[in-house]
């Protein structure tokens, strides 16, 4: 990597060896998006080519209208490498938790099997095209199989994160009406066993369904004869081989709710078509993936990372995808490291708030590693800091590897903002541009273009992404409401804060209500986060906004030092000095905590809306999002002292 005037560029090996290295895809792709999608779609194995390309009508809109596609074809038999060449590949590399025990490894040949024998099995359960089926399960082989057979027979999947409590998973199972839960019975947490079949007997004792169960952990669990089926007997008689069902390419795919976090849990709708295209290529760009390349995607399949770069995206482009079910800094700090050097990972691809952990435990314990197989970095789930950028560019890339920050959302289905790992520029803290064919905007809150270094809302304009969502499931008018309202039904509101340097990279700010307004100042907790995180004392923050008599609201401090003999006094004097330094005393914090940790769902998202109640004594509301629930209480005896 080259570093000019800020900013980093590839060097000529990695822009000679990229798959996009010309810039002027960019202005073809502006020209007529619509054009430039439909040629990256005729890569791709369509059963029937489709009649009309894009179909608007706001807030409603279609992809390659009429063509008839299946996305498993296109991961195996119709590969775009040729099935001969790559049926008998690694496809997936399932790395238990446990490392004494024996890593699995699945070739695409086997997958194909494995998928199709369970594909056949759930039609003679009685699924059919159309019906939904639940997947509750941690990260292992079986939930890339549960996903593809529902896909290969066009079933609806919905994979439910399988942290997610009873009540998280019955009230998810109430809006979906499944016909069948696929979960297993139990499954290794750090060093706890997890009974999720006893999980799954609580959500769905008042519901008339299929229990489809793996056996892995081989603990006792309640069993219903009525209900209950052992994975091993309904596949073990099946035939290897299902023909694929035609799917037209607005068909629905999969369903994924969001986290829930606030009032009812949105389920997302993505359809076939768009949506392989989309993923397809955006791996392709973005990861710029090799024949021989291992991914690394350290996302849950219960969200659309895992969905997207976990499993679809990686097969579709015939490389090795790798499944960890463990915790990245479980037994040790650096067990994350020693998953990368092991396997000879070439593509990482995690969140912030990862990062930051491995920062706090594991600082210096990177430099033993050499990470000579990592190629390309990725950053997920939320703005990236200054800090972290950097220490993931020198300490773990070893300055040679570019960093793709990457805008996207559930709704989106795929990434739209990054910088391409052969094209550059790369940006501390900023995601980089539009990828070809996207059009974004930035506005201000009566829909004015903002110019460069105005903060303001970022917006998606028409034609949009073809692996965006299509709607809320069995909610329209939500859909209307949450999306379409602000601008008009024609322009997508992405509930982000964003702006744009002078050379057209984004910097994502953070939600739209992640905003604190003092004394008739917007401020975003994003930008202060950001200016405190750049103290070197400081592992992460968050910031929340509370209210104030006078100024109206001021901000507050949540900050996890790495040295424990840091007073509160000390860490409230270092953040307040900070904030003046790179914000100005407009913004600085009423109070700073000094806490262990902060409260996180297992996306890696911090949940400052916890964090605001517990200053104002309020109810806490859901908790069940949360991977730490524990740090709770924690943070209340943490605030009195």
């Amino acid at each position: 990597m080259i570093k000019k005037n800020g900013y980093y560029f590839p060097n000529k090996t990695l822009k000679e060896k990229a798959n996009l290295r010309d810039e002027k895809i960019y202005r073809e792709a502006e020209k007529d998006p619509v054009l430039f999608w439909e040629k990256l779609a005729n890569q791709l194995f369509w059963q029937k080519k489709w009649k009309r390309a894009f179909f608007h009508q706001p807030p409603y809109f279609k992809w390659f209208e009429g063509g008839k596609i299946n996305i498993t074809e296109n991961i195996f038999e119709k590969n775009h490498l040729g099935w001969e060449k790559v049926k008998k590949k690694i496809a997936i590399i399932g790395e238990p938790q446990e490392e004494s025990k024996e890593n699995i490894l699945i070739s695409y040949e086997d997958l194909f099997k494995k998928v199709n024998q369970l594909s056949n099995a759930l039609k003679k359960i009685g699924v059919e095209k159309g019906d939904r089926v639940a997947v509750y399960l941690p990260m292992i082989p079986e939930i890339i199989i549960s996903v593809l057979a529902c896909a290969r027979i066009g079933a609806i999947h919905s994979v439910i994160f399988s942290a997610f409590s009873p009540q998280a998973l019955k009230v998810r199972l109430e809006l979906l009406k499944p016909k069948i839960v696929i979960t297993a019975d139990g499954y290794l947490y750090r060093n706890e066993v997890i009974n999720l079949k006893e999980k799954v007997n609580e959500a769905t004792k008042d519901l008339n369904l299929k229990i489809i169960v793996i056996q892995k952990q081989k603990n006792e669990i309640s069993w219903d004869e009525k209900k209950d089926l052992w994975w091993h007997e309904i596949l073990k008689n099946e035939n290897d081989y299902c023909q694929p069902e035609t799917m037209d390419s607005e068909d629905p795919l999969f369903i994924l709710f969001t986290s829930g976090t606030t009032g009812v849990p949105k389920g997302c709708l993505h359809v076939c078509g768009g949506y392989t295209v989309q993923t397809f290529f955006t791996g392709r760009w973005i990861f710029d993936f090799k024949k021989d390349d291992i991914l690394w995607c350290t996302s849950d399949l219960g969200w659309i990372t895992g969905h997207t770069y976990t499993c679809y995206s990686p097969l579709l482009n015939g490389i090795t995808s790798l499944l960890f079910e463990g915790v990245p800094d479980y037994p040790t700090p650096d067990r994350w490291a020693r998953v990368i050097e092991k396997y000879k990972v070439s593509i990482f691809y995690t969140a912030p708030t990862a990062l930051r952990l491995f920062q706090k435990y594991s600082y210096n314990l990177v430099d033993q590693y050499s990470f000579e197989s990592l190629r390309i970095l990725g950053s997920v789930g939320e703005p990236i800091d200054e800090f972290s950028w950097n220490w993931y560019f020198e300490k773990v890339g070893k300055k040679r590897c570019p960093i793709v920050d990457t805008w996207w959302q559930t709704e989106t289905g795929g990434i739209l903002i990054t910088s391409l790992p052969g094209l550059g520029p790369f940006l501390p803290a900023f995601s980089g541009k539009p990828l070809p064919g996207i059009k974004v905007e930035i506005l201000d809150d009566k829909g004015n273009s903002l110019l460069p270094e105005n903060p303001g809302n970022l917006v998606i304009l028409p034609p949009f992404a073809p692996g965006m969502f299509r709607g809320i499931y069995q909610n329209d008018q939500k859909y209307r409401e949450t999306y379409w309202s602000q601008y008009g039904n024609s322009i997508y509101f992405t509930s982000d804060k964003a702006l744009k340097n002078k050379d057209g990279l984004i910097r994502i700010l953070g939600r739209v209500d992640d905003v604190i307004k003092i004394a008739g100042h917007r401020i975003s907790t994003g930008e202060l986060e950001n200016a405190i995180n750049k103290e070197e004392k400081i592992v992460e923050c968050a910031v929340v906004g509370v209210p104030d008599e006078i100024k109206g609201e001021v901000p507050v401090v949540f900050a996890v030092v790495n040295d424990e003999k840091i007073s509160k006094n000390e860490l409230k004097e270092m953040v307040l000095k900070r904030v003046n330094q790179e914000i100005g005393p407009i913004a600085l914090p009423k109070d700073v905590f000094k806490v262990s940790d902060l409260p996180k769902t297992r996306s890696g998202k911090i949940m400052r809306r916890i964090l605001k109640n517990l200053l104002k004594k309020e109810e806490l509301g859901d908790l069940s999002v949360l991977s730490n629930p524990e740090v709770i209480e924690k943070i209340k005896a943490e605030m009195q002292n």
